[in-house]
């Protein structure tokens, strides 16, 4: 439904008043929206890189343990499983990239764990299991990583994709809509004008008509 709009001076004063509010809002969230894109595009290099690292960490870790497994056999590996201790402490606080509220996820300050604190006894086993154990702890470091990255580009996305809906609506529909009451509030009045002269100047003639009279 359009709206309806008066074709009065007070209403033009109105709607250029508005239109130029919108102008400056526009400008604010175009600027948003490249400062948005600027922080946005170096982030989705990061988590490519990051996965083609989780992704190289998954398969080294898959190969020490098809090796462990080979040489220390299946049932060593599971009696160590069963021993380790596997709790991994993650910390979560908030913080703000471009005024967008992000959750920042870290692994908490723990002590790195090496083959005496992992829980299994260390005369038990080869090196080449704790090197195993290694590897899977790297890859749970990048997936904590890639859950905070994911996260931040996630966030980022979701308000560059609000900022340009709302500059598209201001570009496209808002300003030339008000572009366009102007434009009706502008041509009603040059013709109420017109009229109330052509009014005048009958007026006018009727005057001059009766004094000649």
């Amino acid at each position: 439904m359009e709206e309806k709009v008066n074709p009065t001076r007070s209403e033009l004063l109105y709607r250029r008043q508005q239109i130029s509010l919108a102008q400056q809002g526009l400008e604010l969230l175009k600027k948003k929206r490249d400062a948005l894109l600027r922080e946005f595009l170096p982030i989705i290099d990061e988590t490519m890189k990051l996965s083609l690292r989780l992704e190289r960490a998954t398969v080294d870790a898959q190969q020490a343990l098809a090796l462990a497994k080979a040489v220390e056999g299946k049932f060593v590996l599971r009696s160590v499983g069963f021993a380790t201790k596997g709790e991994v402490l993650v910390d979560i606080f908030g913080t703000h990239v471009m005024g967008v509220p992000i959750p920042v996820i870290r692994k908490s300050s723990a002590p790195v764990k090496t083959e005496l604190t992992r829980g299994y006894s260390i005369t038990g086993v080869s090196s080449r299991v704790d090197q195993t154990a290694s590897k899977f702890e790297e890859i749970i470091d990048l997936m904590i990583q890639s859950a905070d990255i994911e996260t931040r580009l996630r966030r980022l996305g979701e308000e560059l994709q609000r900022t340009n809906r709302r500059v598209n609506a201001l570009e496209n529909t808002v300003i030339p809509q008000l572009h366009e009451q102007v434009k009706f509030i502008f041509s009603a009045l040059d013709e109420r004008a017109r009229e109330d002269h052509f009014r005048l100047k009958k007026v006018k003639s009727k005057i001059l008509a009766r004094k000649r009279s």
